[in-house]
C-alpha cells in the first residue's frame, strides 16, 4: 500500500481487519458510535480505501462486500518503519531514549523490553 491512510480510513480498516467481509452498512454498524458516521460517510471512506488499494470488494447481490487487501501486521510494520525513518533517522534507539526521557515507559514496559532483548540475544 503506497498511499498513506487517514485516521478516519484507519478506523474503517480496523473494523474490516476484525470482521471482514462486510457491506458498507455492516461497517457503519460496527464503527465506534461516538463518531456518529452515516452509511454515506462510510461509503466515502470505503471508496477512498479502494482507490488506495487498501481494500478489495466483491459483489454480493445488490451490495458489495469489502475486505482488507493488506494484513494488519503488514500495515503496522510499514507505519512503524515510516515513523522511525521520519522522526528518528531510521534508528530505533533514539525512539526508545525519547520515550524513556519523557517518562513514557512504565516499569512493565522496561521489563518487557529487557525480556525481548534477552530473547533476541539468545
Amino acid at each position: 500500500m503506497a498511499e498513506r491512510i487517514s485516521d478516519a480510513e484507519h478506523a474503517v480498516m480496523e473494523v474490516l481487519w476484525e470482521h471482514a467481509p462486510l457491506s458498507a452498512q455492516g461497517v457503519a454498524e460496527r464503527i465506534a458510535p461516538e463518531r456518529g458516521w452515516s452509511t454515506n460517510t462510510v461509503k466515502t471512506l470505503l471508496g477512498r480505501l479502494l482507490a488506495k488499494k487498501a481494500i478489495t470488494h466483491e459483489e454480493d447481490g445488490r451490495r458489495y462486500l469489502y475486505r482488507p487487501a493488506v494484513a494488519r501486521e503488514d500495515y503496522v510494520a510499514h507505519e512503524s518503519r515510516r515513523l522511525i525513518d521520519r522522526l528518528f533517522g531510521g534508528k530505533l534507539t533514539p525512539l526508545v531514549a525519547h520515550l524513556a526521557e519523557r517518562d513514557a515507559l512504565s516499569e512493565q514496559d522496561i521489563a518487557e523490553i529487557e525480556a525481548l532483548l534477552r530473547e533476541l540475544k539468545a
